[in-house]
């Protein structure tokens, strides 16, 4: 039985994903903003099988709010040896572009309280010798392209910390897994015309319990997205800049 936190568990895919965990009947500590949904959610997660649920109400970029919240979880589920972080906005490049203010707060959420987080997170599996800590970027990070790039480079900072604490972490024993979603229909999406490329939500949370369950170092979500990032990211620069991505 594991003993999760999930931060972010109200977000479509964190649900979908731990739905997975419940039937497992693993032990669930979960976070988010919207406390009738965080509560609605558990109520869910109890009938699904999971053995325990507990939850607490955080913002996450409230840095301060981080260490209360990880003790509050380690003493619900009698410790902790599995972490998911599923929460992040998908901000407007254009309000990004005109207002610098905008483009901090998109960084801020997207990077700089993941890895607060993760940093905190980090020690305390390294102090206990084992765990799983995943986090959710996206593709956006492999490259950055004019349509998301303020979006994209705060995955892309995720990504190269999720790989030094990867790397850091390995000889104590403690798995890192960056999970790389493409386009998922959901919430965050709902103003988008969905192409062939989209993926359900359940689809995802899927890939993300079986990337946990395993280890996987890097989870592309479906996992076509692998292929058409490796694609994205080999183009010279001299025909990227000739696309509309």
């Amino acid at each position: 039985m594991r003993k999760i936190l999930i931060v972010g568990a109200t977000s479509t895919i964190a649900e979908q994903t731990a739905r997975r965990f419940a039937a497992n009947g693993d032990a669930l500590f979960l976070t988010g903003r919207n406390e009738a949904r965080l509560t609605a959610i558990a109520d869910d997660l109890k009938v699904r099988g999971a053995s325990t649920v507990a939850t607490q109400v955080m913002d996450a970029d409230d840095l301060k709010a981080h260490a209360p919240m990880i003790d509050a979880a380690e003493a619900a589920l009698g410790g902790l040896d599995t972490v998911l972080i599923a929460y992040g906005t998908l901000p407007d490049q254009d309000s990004c572009t005109a207002d610098p203010a905008a483009a901090v707060a998109a960084w801020h959420t997207n990077a700089v309280s993941v890895i607060a987080l993760l940093t905190d997170i980090g020690n305390r599996f390294e102090r206990q010798g084992h765990g799983t800590i995943a986090a959710i970027s996206s593709v956006a990070g492999d490259r950055g392209r004019a349509s998301n790039y303020v979006y994209g480079s705060a995955k892309a900072g995720l990504n190269a910390f999720l790989d030094g604490l990867r790397h850091r972490l390995f000889k104590a024993g403690v798995q890192v897994v960056t999970i790389r979603p493409g386009m998922v229909d959901t919430p965050m999406t709902a103003d988008f015309d969905k192409g062939p490329l989209f993926a359900s939500p359940e689809k995802v949370g899927a890939d993300i319990h079986k990337a946990i369950e395993k280890g996987t170092a890097v989870c592309y979500t479906p996992g076509f997205w692998r292929l058409i990032m490796t694609v994205i990211t080999s183009l010279p620069r001299a025909i990227f800049h000739r696309t509309g991505l």
